[in-house]
C-alpha cells in the first residue's frame, strides 16, 4: 500500500498548493473594487436578466467558499463575502454560478450528465474505499477477495468519471461568466483580468481533484491485475 500512500500525498500537496494560491487570488481581487459599484447579488440578478432567465432567485448564504447554484430549487447561492461585497473576486465568483444556472436553463449536455451521476457517487464514493480495502484482504486468503476488489474499483471508477464530467461543466461555466463579463463591459480591463485569474485558479482546484482521483484508480487496478 506504499505506493497508495505516495500518491494520496503528492495529490495532498498539489491540492494545498492550488487551494492556498486560490485563497491568496480572492483575497488580492477582493482588493480590486469595481468602477460599476455593483455587488455580487447585483451583478449575479443582472446576468440572469440578461439571459432571460425568471425563474432563478439570488440568494445568500452563511460560510466561505460555499458559492453554488442549486438546480433543485433554482437558486444561485452566494456565500455572504461574495453577495455583499463589490470586488473583482465577488464579481467571477457571482458570474460563474450564474453560468451554471444558464447550463441549466440551455440543457448543457455535460451538466445533464453531471446531474445523472450524482444519485450514484454518492453511494459508491462513500463506500469504494472500504470494499476496496476489504477484497485487498480477503484476496490473500480466497479468490472471492478479487471479486470484492473489482467491485470496490468499479465503484471507485464512478467518483472519478463524475470528477471528469465536472471539467467541462467548471471549465464553460467560467467561460460564460467571462464572456458576459466582457461582452457587457461590466468591468474595467484590470478588474477583468482580475476576474479571470481567479477562475482560472479555482478551475485548476476540479483539475487536480480528477487527476488525483484517476491517479489513485489506476494503482488500485495496478494491484488487480497483480493479484490475478
Amino acid at each position: 500500500m506504499m505506493g497508495y500512500y505516495i500518491i494520496g500525498g503528492a495529490v495532498f500537496l498539489l491540492s494545498m498548493f492550488v487551494s492556498n494560491k486560490l485563497k491568496s487570488k480572492f483575497k488580492k481581487y477582493s482588493q480590486i473594487h469595481l468602477k460599476n459599484g455593483m455587488s455580487g447579488a447585483e451583478i449575479a440578478q443582472k446576468m440572469l436578466d440578461d439571459n432571460g432567465i425568471t425563474d432563478v432567485k439570488v440568494i445568500s448564504v452563511k460560510g466561505q467558499l460555499t458559492d453554488h447554484y442549486n438546480p433543485s430549487n433554482k437558486t444561485v447561492n452566494l456565500s455572504e463575502v461574495v453577495y455583499s461585497e463589490r470586488n473583482a473576486a465577488a464579481a467571477a465568483v457571482a458570474a460563474h454560478e450564474v453560468g451554471h444556472a444558464i447550463q441549466h436553463a440551455t440543457a448543457y449536455s455535460w451538466i445533464g450528465m453531471r446531474s445523472k451521476l450524482v444519485p450514484v457517487v454518492s453511494i459508491a464514493s462513500k463506500y469504494s474505499q472500504y470494499v476496496i480495502m476489504g477484497g485487498l484482504a480477503l484476496a490473500a486468503a480466497s479468490a472471492f477477495g478479487s471479486t470484492v476488489l473489482l467491485i470496490g474499483i468499479i465503484m471507485y471508477a464512478v467518483g472519478t468519471l463524475f470528477a471528469f464530467v465536472t471539467l467541462p461543466v467548471e471549465y464553460d461555466a467560467s467561460n460564460r461568466a467571462l464572456a458576459w463579463l466582457e461582452n457587457e463591459n461590466m468591468l474595467t480591463q484590470e478588474e477583468h483580468a482580475g476576474a479571470k485569474d481567479a477562475l482560472k485558479w479555482a478551475a485548476r482546484t476540479y483539475l487536480v481533484a480528477a487527476i488525483g482521483s484517476l491517479a489513485t484508480l489506476l494503482y488500485f487496478i495496478s494491484i488487480f491485475l497483480r493479484r490475478r
